[in-house]
């Protein structure tokens, strides 16, 4: 069974803008997950079971340089190249809470990620995995399991989760720091048509 988590967040519209101005990643940073705390569908995740999926994710794909995500969640537990938005560079606990800094990478899909940020759209960050849950009657909660597996996490759209807004990481931009004038956007559609061209050489939009 897919396991869906899902936080929003807001980044700083004008750092998301200099990102996209001079194709460089963007560090966000802000909390990914957390534990013990019922979201809106119901589902719970034990610290426990939490914490060795994060500890897991934390010594292999992080450390190897591959906690890759995509952008909107995928009906797959296999993470699609030709989608990657960014890529999650570090984790630690605050309390209940998973911490972690992502880079938005300059892919198709981080462009676009980085364009609704500099659109001040918010999105939000959510896990992916597999296992199973049980329900609790007693207190109205569905609760995860312990063959839960973490896979990734991605940005989406569709809220599930009450929670914490990610920040950008200065310190991850500063060779972007230029003296320049921001190029104001004036929608979306704009936006994303902008790197459309740029990257296919076809305006569509």
């Amino acid at each position: 069974m897919l396991l869906t988590e899902y936080r929003p967040f807001k980044v700083n519209r004008q750092l998301a803008e200099q990102a996209i101005k001079t194709n460089k990643p963007l560090i966000v940073t802000g909390v990914l997950q957390r534990a013990e705390a019922k979201n809106q569908n119901g589902r719970v995740y034990p610290t426990e079971i939490l914490k060795r999926e994060v500890e897991s994710y934390m010594e292999g794909p992080v450390r190897e340089n591959r906690a890759m995500g995509e952008l909107d969640h995928p009906e797959s537990s296999v993470i699609n190249l030709q989608n990657v938005s960014h890529n999650v560079k570090r984790c630690w606990w605050d309390g209940d809470d998973v911490m972690g800094d992502v880079e938005i990478l300059s892919t198709p899909a981080g462009n676009i990620l980085k364009a609704l940020f500099a659109a001040g759209i918010t999105v939000g960050i959510s896990s992916r995995g597999m296992g199973s849950v049980k329900e609790n009657m007693t207190e109205g909660t569905v609760e995860v399991q312990d063959d839960f597996e973490l896979l990734c996490w991605d940005f989406v759209s569709t809220p599930s989760t009450h929670g914490a807004f990610m920040e950008v990481k200065k310190q991850g931009i500063q060779e972007a720091k230029v003296k320049q004038q921001i190029y104001k956007y004036t929608n979306v559609n704009n936006i994303i048509r902008d790197i459309l061209c740029d990257n296919t050489g076809v305006c569509r939009l």
